[in-house]
């Protein structure tokens, strides 16, 4: 058997952490996942580089790099491009998208204008392919308006938009249709929630129906979360979602505007916020800096930028916008580029340790 870098990590981490080093470009899709009691060896291409590793080290709190003696994988199985070889010219078939995000037992593709009359073809080949899957939506819309959503077509199998998923461990009970959800910041939450420390407050000014505020309260008990959102739609599937983690004791729902919510009932009472709006978070700079305690906390800032210095445009704003509201950062703790969600435009996070 051939041997090979390996990532081992707990067996209940091992999808998020293969799309983790999928992400990193250091998965080897040659090699076989192999399990070893309750662990899984994941096979690596290469040594993660410095920038690889610290990702891997900022996200995960239990893993190990070694060798191991991996068994090849047997030939591919089909894929949906393979399905659509014969019943799409090769012009056409190069357009078919790659690029999938699965929510649950939901598909969801993007179709390029020139195959929408090919989709209902595109989506019965991602059922046959994905057996998991029981619906495939393509996008059919923008994400637009004041809840973040996006309109979607059902176009093969059950006709639906609920789901659930899970994600290093928790549960989600999603709507597609109703609520803004993101399967590519799986990483990014993990990585938060393991930076909480015991004893800490928490707000999420964009809660959603829970991915940053539920992991971190199963990860780190002794915790409250005040996880606010707009949308009702959110908050009822929040509210669900507390339900099903256990974390009734230290997640608090509120449905409403986070800077009103900040000014009537929690100024002063943050170690640590998150402000996952990258379209508008640099509006409400000053609601985290009246949420922090006097003494200073950590803000988590979520921004899109498309310039060539990203990060340090992104850096550069919060900094203004901080020093704008009688705080300043003490300390940028992390800047990164998150994911790329359009050609030459990012979602970047700033970390900053705020006084």
């Amino acid at each position: 058997m051939p041997e090979a870098n390996c990532l081992k990590v707990p067996k209940s981490l091992g999808e998020n952490v293969i799309r983790l080093v999928r992400d990193l470009n250091i998965f080897n899709n040659k090699l076989k996942v192999q399990q070893v009691n309750n662990h899984l060896c994941i096979p690596l291409t290469t040594k993660p580089s410095f920038e690889a590793y610290k990702t891997i080290e900022n996200t995960l709190q239990d893993f190990e790099i070694s060798i191991y003696n991996f068994p090849e994988r047997e030939k591919d199985r089909f894929t949906h491009i393979d399905l659509l070889a014969d019943k799409l010219p090769p012009s056409l078939l190069a357009r078919v998208p790659r690029a999938i995000d699965f929510i649950g037992d939901i598909a969801i593709i993007e179709i390029p204008p020139e195959l929408k009359e090919h989709k209902k073809e595109i989506g019965e080949a991602l059922l046959k392919t994905h057996k998991k899957t029981s619906t495939v939506m393509a996008k059919s819309g923008p994400i637009k308006g004041i809840f973040r959503l996006r309109a979607f077509e059902v176009i093969a199998g059950t006709k639906k938009t609920t789901t659930d998923y899970t994600e290093y461990g928790s549960v989600f009970h999603v709507d597609v249709a109703k609520t803004f959800f993101s399967p590519r910041l799986a990483t990014e939450r993990n990585r938060v929630a393991l930076r909480v420390k015991t004893g800490e407050t928490i707000i999420d000014m964009f809660a959603g129906v829970g991915p940053f505020a539920i992991p971190i309260a199963k990860k780190c008990k002794n915790v409250k979360v005040y996880a606010i959102d707009l949308n009702p739609n959110a908050i009822s599937l929040l509210k669900r979602n507390i339900a099903a983690n256990r974390v009734e004791k230290q997640v608090i729902p509120i449905q409403g505007d986070a800077r009103q919510i900040v000014k009537d009932k929690l100024a002063g009472t943050a170690d640590r916020v998150i402000m996952n709006l990258p379209e508008t978070a640099i509006e409400y700079v000053d609601v985290a800096c009246e949420a922090l305690k006097t003494k200073g906390g950590i803000i988590h800032y979520y921004s899109f930028v498309n310039t060539s210095d990203k990060l340090e445009t992104a850096k550069v704003r919060l900094t203004e916008e901080v020093n704008r509201n009688n705080r300043k950062i003490k300390k940028i703790l992390l800047a990164k580029t998150v994911r790329e969600v359009a050609s030459y435009t990012w979602q970047v996070v700033v970390d900053s340790q705020i006084q």
